[in-house]
């Protein structure tokens, strides 16, 4: 097995004592429909609608290979990749794959946290088979599910969320990755904060501007400086510049909301240009919740000034929405009603709440939700 740096630098030792996997399905939506039709193997495949307001949820190897990810306008998608294959979404078959692969996993341990359809993190510190190397977990498991689903899985394996969060995207697809706390503080060092997880496109944007572009730049700063330039994600900075993250795996966790929120690397005041940055945190909520078969009837948008003040508007609906159009709509309504805007906004949040999951499902909403 492949592990990150060999440099002396340590974690602390309550860091050192647990074992964390993170398993990630490779292109999931994308393999499965390759998987069950032949005619797509080895092709580039978009799984998302091809209308013009479509977007892509999820794209194969062979479109990434062009540039085409999830998240994109399918318009831009086909731009890049004009041979592209379009196949819509089919959740029901996603979710009993994903029953599957979950039974595997809860074959090891009940501390099972699911992030997606897709993906988990599992503490293995103390696991139903008695193993002592989590990296044998994590061999089989990937065994299993390749055995039983006839999809590969990449899984990283570390001492702590963060890091094996990073482990499990170094040798994807169909791969894995060790970080020992040996090496935890130096392979962050070396790795760029746009690749970290959790510091998005915007974030990244902010801390280039700071001069801090690596995880050795990150470290330099001092909580202080941190905090004050990224509030309370300051903390969490800190500790996994460092190698530290003491976030435990939390199983079996019902929502109560579905949120999704951007900090721009422009301050905006025209009101236009905010509801076309609406679009990609309307889309995300929606496909959330149509992947997790959850409906809701409240519309939240969080307003975030530039001098660090917000303002929410919420509206509940009589029924629950019907997709990103309807909730699109809503969004653009609540954000008209503090236009003009009393100053430039640094950042908007979408969340949908009053969330409707039957009994039955929110007893195995997050057993299907690998």
């Amino acid at each position: 097995m492949t592990s990150g740096s060999s440099e002396n630098s340590r974690a602390p030792d309550t860091a050192r004592q647990r074992k964390i996997i993170h398993v990630d399905m490779d292109a999931f939506y994308a393999s499965v429909e390759q998987r069950d039709n032949p005619e797509l193997r080895g092709k580039p495949v978009a799984v998302g609608s091809s209308a013009a307001r479509g977007v892509v949820a999820a794209a194969s190897y062979e479109a990434r290979k062009f540039g085409v990810h999830s998240a994109m306008p399918s318009v831009t998608a086909k731009r890049k990749c004009p041979d592209l294959i379009f196949v819509m979404p089919r959740f029901e078959v996603y979710r009993a794959v994903s029953e599957q692969i979950r039974q595997i996993l809860a074959e090891y341990t009940s501390l099972i946290e699911p992030l997606s359809l897709d993906e988990a993190y599992l503490d293995v510190t103390e696991n139903l088979k008695g193993m002592e190397i989590a990296t044998g977990i994590a061999e089989e498991i990937r065994a299993k599910i390749k055995a039983t689903t006839g999809l590969t899985a990449s899984a990283g394996v570390s001492y702590n969320k963060f890091l094996a969060k990073m482990a499990s995207d170094q040798r994807k697809p169909d791969g894995l990755f060790v970080i020992k706390p040996r090496n935890g503080p130096a392979f962050v060092e070396a790795l760029p904060v746009k690749k970290f997880h959790g510091v998005g496109p915007a974030t990244a944007e902010r801390m280039k501007r700071l001069g801090i572009e690596t995880g050795l730049d990150l470290k330099a700063r001092s909580l202080v400086f941190l905090q004050e330039h990224f509030g309370k994600s300051g903390p969490y900075f800190y500790g996994i510049a460092r190698g530290i993250d003491q976030r435990e795996v939390k199983p079996d966790r019902v929502r109560k909301s579905v949120g999704a929120e951007d900090t721009f690397a422009e301050d905006l005041l025209e009101f236009e240009p905010a509801c076309k940055e609406l679009a990609p945190l309307v889309e995300k909520v929606w496909r959330y919740c149509a992947g997790h078969a959850i409906s809701a009837r409240t519309v939240t948008v969080k307003i975030k000034y530039s001098d660090f003040t917000q303002a929410t508007r919420s509206r509940t609906l009589p029924a629950a929405v019907t997709g990103s159009a309807e909730i699109a709509e809503v969004a653009r309504v609540l954000l008209s009603s503090v236009y003009p805007f009393r100053r430039s906004i640094r950042l908007l949040g979408v969340t949908l709440s009053s969330l409707d999951v039957t009994i039955d499902q929110a007893a195995s909403q997050l057993k299907l939700s690998l």
